[in-house]
């Protein structure tokens, strides 16, 4: 037989997930589209390990998915700057088609520290129709003796 503290918290935990159920319903059913954003991705070239700051160097990929599975996208910057806010480089000279649910990448090598830590990229890309938002983020890798890290930054809309 259950006491009444049991089934207190058997109550309080049956209203805790109705509760997340509902938001999280409410929130997967919010689709966001866009006919076209401008992205900032923070990248890092390196990062600092140990009291010494000593650079630990990173390969950095760029990751441009379009979610749409029925609309092209185009892509028209893809433009690489360093911490200061220097254009370091432009990885396209004229605009990429995406077509739908494919992606494209775009790697900084591990030995280009030229970024610095605070480095970053611009994305910027445009529809002919409201399409699903596309995901843009950096992915960071590096490996050094025995030791490896890696980690994913996401992009963030500055402009619709």
């Amino acid at each position: 037989m259950r006491t009444h503290r049991q089934l207190t918290l058997v109550a309080a935990a049956v209203v805790w997930l109705s509760i997340l159920m509902l938001t999280t319903g409410l929130s997967a059913s919010e689709i966001k589209l866009s006919r076209g954003q401008t992205v900032y991705v923070p990248i890092y070239s390196h990062i600092y390990s140990g009291d010494r700051e000593r650079p630990f160097l990173l390969t950095a990929i760029l990751s441009v998915r379009n979610t749409d599975p029925a609309h092209s996208i185009t892509i028209s910057t893809i433009d690489y700057y360093s911490s200061d806010g220097k254009l370091i480089k432009k990885y396209i000279d004229r605009p990429v088609e995406l077509k739908p649910l494919a992606s494209a990448r775009y790697i900084v090598p591990e030995s280009d520290s030229s970024g610095g830590s605070g480095a970053n990229f611009i994305v910027k890309w445009k529809a002919d129709s409201e399409v699903n938002n596309v995901i843009v983020e950096g992915v960071m890798i590096g490996a050094k003796m025995q030791q490896g890290i890696s980690f994913v930054s996401r992009g963030q809309v500055i402009k619709e």
